[in-house]
């Protein structure tokens, strides 16, 4: 009797040696340590930025939420944390830039939401950011790819005026946070950023 093929193998396994299953996945299979090591390892703009190392996802994620900490001071740690993991999918989907997402569709979002949802979970944040947080995060995306398009991926000011709109806030560390780093320093700074904002969250 022929056997029967197997279904395509839908799980990465982590370095943590978790399995996450992307189509089904489960908050249990989320590690923050494997959420940071890989964030810092993928390049934002397709490695397409000055200097010696790439700008990773990492640190494009500490720099949105230090935007949209500066876009409303005083914003709870567990929407700090929420802005933090923005992209954390991305650990394990990679960057998908935005001409691509054009090409393709979203075809790739239900995946993608699925497993940023497993990962809110995890962290205990709600599985949905609310709609406005939602927007705050958004806004404050856009301000940081401004900022990294201008001062890493050669974009002239008036063409990122015009894709990602004029900042409206700027973190006070800012020459610190866009200075492409090598992965480890990413890394650990990923990991610091999420346990500080863990330590606030607890004594909240």
């Amino acid at each position: 009797m022929a056997r029967k093929p197997e279904r395509p193998r839908a799980w990465q396994r982590m370095l943590s040696g978790r399995r996450l299953d992307l189509l089904d996945p489960s908050p249990l299979d989320v590690e923050i340590e494997d959420i940071a090591h890989g964030l810092a390892r993928v390049a934002r703009w397709n490695g397409q930025t000055r200097g010696p190392h790439i700008f990773s996802v990492a640190q494009h994620s500490l720099l949105v939420e230090r935007i949209a900490d500066a876009l409303d001071p005083g914003l709870p740690a567990r929407w700090r944390m929420t802005a933090l993991l923005h992209d954390a999918p991305e650990y394990v989907i990679g960057d998908i830039i935005s001409p691509f997402k054009a090409a393709v569709g979203d075809s790739y979002k239900s995946v993608e939401n699925r497993i940023l949802a497993a990962i809110h979970v995890r962290f205990s944040l709600p599985a949905t950011a609310p709609t406005a947080l939602a927007k705050l995060i958004k806004k404050a995306d856009h301000a940081a790819a401004f900022i990294e398009a201008t001062h890493l991926a050669g974009f002239t000011h008036e063409e990122a005026e015009r894709f990602f709109g004029l900042p409206e806030a700027r973190p006070r560390d800012l020459d610190a946070l866009i200075a492409p780093a090598p992965s480890n320093e990413a890394e650990a700074r990923f990991l610091e950023g999420f346990r500080r904002l863990e330590a606030e969250m607890a004594g909240d």
